[in-house]
């Protein structure tokens, strides 16, 4: 079957999530390297024809290629849009969340006013 003879039935961004969340679940029990590799990306309807998985590695990318062709194929058939076409977009932020500490906290501040560095060698705050 030719790509413009495909069938293209609308589907949301809930639908979208909802299978998502669906596999995640499932991997959790069944794969759980697989799920914690992949469960920090991030999946955007851009239209139709598209969807964006944001992810934050490439070894994280490789444990869902693992998983991707059943996925990609379950979610076209249970959607019945075939002419869905997934890219991906490396976005490092999403690799870790940083652990602010109170100390983290006060050098971010003592960034924008460098007075409270003074104030704290002379009042000796206790920032552990």
């Amino acid at each position: 079957m030719k790509n413009d003879q495909l069938q293209e039935q609308h589907f949301t961004e809930t639908d979208l999530q909802a299978e998502w969340n669906l596999l995640l679940m499932q991997l959790k029990t069944t794969d759980p390297v697989v799920h914690s590799a992949i469960k920090s990306f991030k999946l955007l309807k851009v239209d139709e024809k598209k969807i964006e998985i944001q992810y934050p590695s490439s070894s994280a990318k490789s444990e869902f290629d693992k998983v991707s062709p059943e996925f990609f194929n379950h979610f076209r058939h249970k959607v019945n849009n075939h002419s869905i076409v997934f890219d991906f977009k490396h976005e490092p932020q999403n690799l870790r969340q940083e652990v602010l500490t109170t100390k983290k906290i006060f050098e971010k501040f003592t960034e924008i006013n460098p007075l409270l560095k003074d104030l704290d060698d002379l009042m000796k705050f206790d920032l552990t």
